[in-house]
C-alpha cells in the first residue's frame, strides 16, 4: 500500500493508467545510463524490469495520461471531447511524487508519459517540461523517461523537453493522410511529420557534438559552417555551467519550481552540453484496423518512417472500437490482433534482414498471410531463388531463408571454414529445420527430395505450424489442396 500518497492521487492514477492502456509504444529503454552516485535511478540499454498488464502486454515503466481531457473529437479515441467520461488531470507535482514512490518501491524503472491536450498543444508540453524538470532537477530521477510528443507544439518546447527525457515518440495515428482526416479532423499530417523531422535534425546535432559518428544516416554538413555552429554552442556553456550551479542551489532551497519557469521563460535549457538530445531516439504509432488501409501500405509506410525520419520503432496496436461511431468498424468485433502481429513480423525483417515493403507485398497481393509468417510468404513467392547451399551462399542470402536468423547465420559462415555442414549441424546451431529444409541444401543435397512447387510447399508449412488445418481456403497467390499420404513419399 502506498500510504504516502493520498487517495485523490490514487483515484487520478486508476483513471490515468487504464485511459493510457491503449498506447502500446512501451519497450526497453535503449538509453545506458548507469547511477552517479549523487542522483537517483538508472537506465538500461539492454531493458529494464518487465511486467505484463492484464490485456497480456508488457510494459515496464509507470504508464500513465497527464490528463484525459482533450479538446479534440478523434473518433477511435475514448477521450475524445464529446465522450462522457470522468475527466482528471494531474499536476507536475503528483506525477513526480507517484513516479518516485514508485521506483522506491521497485515497481517501476521508468515513466512512459502521454497526455490529451488542454487548452493547446503549446499549453500542454509545457505542463510536460515541467513535470520533467522537476524529476530530474528537484527529485533528482535518473531513470528512463518516454514522453509524447504533441503535433502543434513550438519546436522551443520540443527543443527543451527531448534534453529531459530519453525518447521521445509522436503518434502517426493512421497511415494515411486520407485515413486521417476521416477518423481524427482535428489532426492533419503535417503537423505531425513536422514534430518528427525535427525531433530527427535535432538528435543529429547533438549526436554530432558530442562526436558519436553511429548515426544510422549521417548528416554532412559544409566544413566550415559546422565549426562555426561548434562554437556557437561551446560559447554558451560557460553561461549553462554558472545556471547549473545556480539550480543546484535553488533545488537544496526548494525553488526548484519557481526556476523551471524561469528556465522556460529565459530558455537558458534549451542547449545542454551535458547531455545527448533524446538519446533513444524517437518512435511512432500507427492504429491497424481502424480505417480500410492494407498491410501494404501500411509496411509501405513503416519503411518511409525508418528510412525519411530515422525512427528507432514503428509500432502497431490493433484497433480496439470503445466508440459508437457508424465510420468505425461494429464494437464487438475482435481486435485484428493476428494482422498486428504479422505486421511487426515484417517490420522485424525491414529492419534487420534487409527486405523492402515492396518484396513483401504489391499492389497485386495486399495482405499478408493469415496461416504462414511473413518470410515463408515470400521464400514460397520466390522459388527461383532456391534451393540456397549453406557452404556457399553469402550472408544477406542465407538471411532470407525460412527459419534461419541472425544468430544462425552467423554461426553458420564461422563454422563452415573448418568442416562442411550437415542438416543435424545446422539443427544444434538454431536452425529451424522444419520450414528451412525446403529452401536449402547441403554440400548439393537437399535433406529430403522433396519438390520446389508453391503449393506443396505452402501446404507443408501450414501443416508444421498448425497441424489441425488440413483443409484451407483459396488464395489469389496458390489454392491449398487437401494433404495427402503421397506428399511424404520421396519421389
Amino acid at each position: 500500500m502506498l500510504t504516502s500518497i493520498s487517495a485523490d492521487i490514487m483515484e487520478k492514477l486508476k483513471i490515468l493508467s487504464d485511459a493510457a492502456k491503449f498506447d502500446v509504444a512501451c519497450t526497453s529503454s535503449g538509453a545506458s545510463r548507469s547511477g552517479n552516485g549523487t542522483d537517483m535511478g538508472s537506465a538500461f540499454a539492454s531493458g529494464i524490469c518487465h511486467s505484463f498488464t492484464a490485456d497480456g502486454r508488457c510494459i515496464s515503466l509507470l504508464k500513465i495520461l497527464f490528463t484525459n481531457e482533450c479538446i479534440y473529437d478523434c473518433k477511435y479515441c475514448i477521450n475524445r471531447c464529446t465522450n462522457d467520461v470522468e475527466r482528471v488531470t494531474f499536476t507536475p507535482e503528483e506525477v513526480c511524487k507517484l513516479t518516485v514512490e514508485f521506483y522506491r518501491r521497485n515497481y517501476i524503472e521508468g515513466l512512459f508519459l502521454s497526455s490529451g491536450i488542454i487548452e493547446s498543444p503549446e499549453h500542454t508540453m509545457q505542463l510536460l517540461y515541467t513535470t520533467l524538470f522537476l524529476l530530474r532537477n528537484k527529485y533528482h530521477f535518473n531513470g528512463y523517461i518516454h514522453i509524447k510528443g504533441i503535433p502543434g507544439a513550438s519546436s522551443e518546447v520540443l527543443e527543451m523537453i527531448g534534453y529531459l527525457c530519453d525518447r521521445m515518440s509522436v503518434n502517426l495515428e493512421l497511415p494515411t493522410a486520407e485515413g486521417l482526416r476521416a477518423v481524427a479532423p482535428n489532426k492533419a499530417r503535417k503537423n505531425i511529420l513536422t514534430p518528427m523531422r525535427f525531433i530527427q535534425n535535432g538528435i543529429k546535432d547533438s549526436r554530432m557534438y558530442h562526436g558519436n559518428s553511429s548515426m544510422k544516416n549521417r548528416m554532412y554538413i559544409d566544413e566550415q559552417a559546422y565549426y562555426e555552429q561548434m562554437a556557437e554552442i561551446k560559447d554558451s556553456t560557460a553561461r549553462l555551467s554558472e545556471y547549473h550551479r545556480s539550480l543546484r542551489v535553488a533545488t537544496d532551497c526548494g525553488k526548484a519550481d519557481k526556476l523551471a519557469q524561469k528556465s522556460w521563460e529565459s530558455g537558458l535549457s534549451i542547449k545542454r552540453p551535458d547531455r545527448y538530445y533524446v538519446p533513444a531516439g524517437q518512435s511512432t504509432q500507427m492504429i491497424v484496423g481502424a480505417t480500410g488501409e492494407s498491410d501494404y501500405q501500411i509496411i509501405s509506410v513503416a519503411e518511409a518512417m525508418y528510412n525519411r525520419f530515422d525512427m528507432k520503432r514503428v509500432f502497431y496496436s490493433a484497433f480496439v472500437n470503445v466508440n459508437m461511431d457508424e465510420s468505425l468498424p461494429g464494437i464487438g468485433q475482435p481486435p485484428p490482433l493476428k494482422r498486428e502481429h504479422r505486421l511487426y513480423q515484417a517490420d522485424f525483417l525491414m529492419r534487420f534482414y534487409g527486405f523492402k515493403a515492396g518484396e513483401l507485398l504489391s499492389e497485386d497481393n495486399q495482405n499478408f498471410n493469415d496461416y504462414i509468417d511473413p518470410k515463408c510468404q515470400w521464400a514460397v513467392g520466390h522459388l527461383e531463388c532456391f534451393p540456397v547451399e549453406i557452404m556457399t551462399a553469402d550472408y544477406y542470402t542465407l538471411l532470407r531463408v525460412p527459419g534461419i536468423g541472425t544468430n544462425s547465420v552467423r554461426r553458420i559462415i564461422k563454422a563452415r571454414k573448418h568442416a562442411k555442414l550437415s542438416f543435424t549441424d545446422l539443427k544444434k546451431m538454431g536452425v529451424v529445420l522444419k520450414r528451412a529444409l525446403y529452401f536449402i541444401t547441403c554440400d548439393g543435397r537437399m535433406m529430403y527430395n522433396t519438390k520446389l512447387d508453391e503449393s506443396y510447399i505452402t501446404r507443408h508449412l501450414i501443416y508444421n505450424e498448425r497441424p489441425d488445418t488440413m483443409l484451407l481456403a483459396d488464395n489469389k497467390s496458390c489454392t491449398y489442396e487437401q494433404m495427402s499420404i503421397f506428399d511424404f513419399i520421396s519421389e
